[in-house]
């Protein structure tokens, strides 16, 4: 999965999901090695635990599913790739330019956990997504996640400091004396409320419907919410790899 910000891998071995990992962007000049079979291409995007275990002198098959165009013309290149499309998801009603992310982690946590499903993806974005018990898609929102939120703070003012998601380690003060503590809570403080609240309206919609928590924010977000909003976060089922459910689904033909 090319995400908006890192690579996303998964490796299947016959039906079941082996491993995910992420990586950075790779040179062109390294994919295009690899698509030339210059570069095996295990000892260019795996993890060295798991290059022991697998075959390095075989082809393997890439599903992929991009939000990046620019990236997906680079990986098209590659001997073996099968491109995932929109139009493959058998999700109901659903509209052209819905991000291929959003519908595969949507369709493979309603699959395999239950519809009605709400996905609530803490990445680069935060996006809600949901469908209900016929697989129709409901609709969603999507609004700057944590990291990118507090970047934008960083980079496009003149005097406030760039903070990382990563090093907040625990909830700020709500009123804050400094400058990144003040930062830290009002980006928290409302992501978190404008969490809730899409949680509560999905449940006036749907009172036993699912909801799940993915992406690469979804540990430290389900511990702000936690300890915020305890009988909220209860309700939240926390998997990392439903991009992969439903990539799965697709490619194998389980759904």
């Amino acid at each position: 999965m090319i995400g908006n910000s890192r690579l996303h891998w998964g490796l299947f071995i016959g039906e079941t999901l082996d491993s995910a990992w992420d990586t950075d962007y790779l040179p062109e000049s390294v994919i295009q090695q690899i698509a030339q079979s210059l570069v095996d291409l295990p000892s260019a995007i795996f993890p060295p635990n798991l290059i022991s275990q697998l075959n390095t002198t075989r082809t393997y098959q890439i599903s992929l599913a991009s939000v990046v165009p620019s990236q997906t013309a680079l990986w098209q290149t590659y001997p073996n790739v099968r491109i995932i499309t929109l139009e493959q998801i058998p999700l109901l009603d659903v509209y052209p330019t819905l991000g291929i992310d959003r519908a595969l982690a949507l369709w493979g946590a309603g699959t395999i956990l239950g519809f009605p499903m709400l996905v609530i993806d803490g990445g680069t974005a935060l996006t809600f997504t949901g469908a209900d018990a016929n697989q129709h898609l409901v609709g969603g929102a999507i609004l700057p996640g944590l990291g990118l939120q507090l970047a934008s703070l960083g980079q496009k003012t003149g005097q406030l400091p760039l903070l990382e998601a990563r090093l907040i380690n625990s909830l700020p003060p709500r009123f804050a004396l400094n400058t990144p503590a003040a930062i830290e809570s009002g980006v928290i403080y409302t992501l978190l409320a404008g969490i809730k609240d899409f949680i509560e309206a999905w449940l006036d919609l749907f009172p036993e419907g699912n909801i799940a928590l993915t992406g690469g924010d979804r540990t430290i977000l389900n511990h702000y919410l936690q300890i915020q909003f305890p009988e909220i976060a209860a309700r939240l089922i926390v998997e990392q790899n439903l991009i992969f459910w439903g990539m799965g689904k697709i490619v194998l033909g389980n759904e």
